[in-house]
């Protein structure tokens, strides 16, 4: 008799510690009720990647218990990851194809920001690029003809030979995208020399002053000065093809081109909304921390150097996730 209550214990013991163990793999609570925990995993975009660890970091503090793994990778990366499960949401910088819907993509836009034309500092004709920018014909004759070869070419100065050394992204993002939607063209179509994130690119043209490339607003800028980053002058794009750089065209500081975006003066694209990726209509703690970015998340857009979405957009984003 002792010895079956010994194994009857032993049963007991053991069921006792599979369930409580399959219970601390992910515990998650609906967005109305009890204290949230859990881990969510995020991947994609570059461009809302400082965002995102700023909203992980500020929800964090409202929930110790949930835990957040954040990575960066590019818009291509975020898309493939969230359909496939691998995380559970994805940060797209693009808007989202129709294919990409039919395989389960539930998304919804979170912010906006803008890619920029990038040059070094040292340039050859910097003088005359701030003065006159690019023109769309020009750029699209840089990247996507080659029609445009030398810097002189690209101020009317054939007598100056520098050759331009262009740099693209090498991964799938939505930089490229929407740079390339500017120009009535699709990533694929960009000519250059393929560098991998926003961070290389950016390296790339900060090392070469002979270089172009094009990068999100808060790669472009310093976070903390609000200066083009160090070795990086910030372009102007001739919107208005007027031969040249208007007051509401010159970005010397991050504020001003925050501004042109807000009041459209910076062309859309390579403006664009920045977009949250689940595989189906998100749940549990998913759903929780999504709705948060939508509502009392909204205050620190701004403060990190983003453009919020209009009131009106914002509430049809959340009532999709009802």
């Amino acid at each position: 008799m002792k010895r079956i209550m010994q194994i009857g214990f032993f049963v007991i013991l053991v069921f006792s510690i599979i369930t409580t163990g399959c219970g601390t793999k992910k515990a998650e609570s609906p967005s109305g009720g009890g204290e949230l925990k859990g881990t969510i995993t995020i991947s994609g975009a570059f461009a809302l990647y400082p965002l995102m660890v700023r909203w992980g970091e500020e929800f964090q503090k409202l929930h110790p218990d949930v835990k957040f793994d954040i990575s960066a990778g590019g818009a291509g990366k975020g898309m493939t990851d969230a359909l496939n499960g691998a995380v559970d949401i994805g940060m797209v910088s693009r808007a989202i194809a129709p294919e990409e819907e039919q395989k389960g993509a539930f998304w919804v836009s979170a912010t906006k920001d803008a890619v920029f034309v990038a040059v070094n500092v040292k340039n050859p004709v910097l003088a005359d690029i701030k003065a006159k920018g690019f023109s769309k014909d020009v750029i699209s004759k840089i990247y996507i003809t080659g029609e445009i070869t030398t810097w002189g070419q690209v101020i009317g100065k054939p007598e100056i030979t520098d050759p331009i050394h262009v740099y693209t992204r090498s991964d799938s993002c939505g930089a490229a995208d929407a740079f390339a939607k500017y120009l009535d063209k699709k990533q694929e179509d960009l000519l250059g020399i393929g560098v991998s994130g926003d961070p290389g690119l950016l390296d790339a043209v900060v090392k070469d002053p002979l270089g172009i490339g094009f990068n999100n607003l808060n790669y472009a800028f310093d976070a903390n000065s609000g200066l083009p980053t160090t070795g990086a002058f910030v372009a102007s794009l001739d919107a208005n093809a007027n031969g040249k750089v208007d007051p509401e065209e010159v970005f010397d500081l991050k504020q001003q081109a925050i501004t042109a975006i807000k009041t459209g003066k910076y062309p859309s694209p390579p403006a664009r909304d920045l977009n949250l990726v689940t595989k189906g209509k998100p749940t549990g703690l998913t759903l929780a921390f999504i709705s948060w970015i939508l509502t009392d998340g909204q205050k620190f857009v701004d403060e990190v150097g983003y453009i919020q979405l209009p009131s009106e957009q914002l509430t049809g984003e959340i009532n999709k996730l009802k």
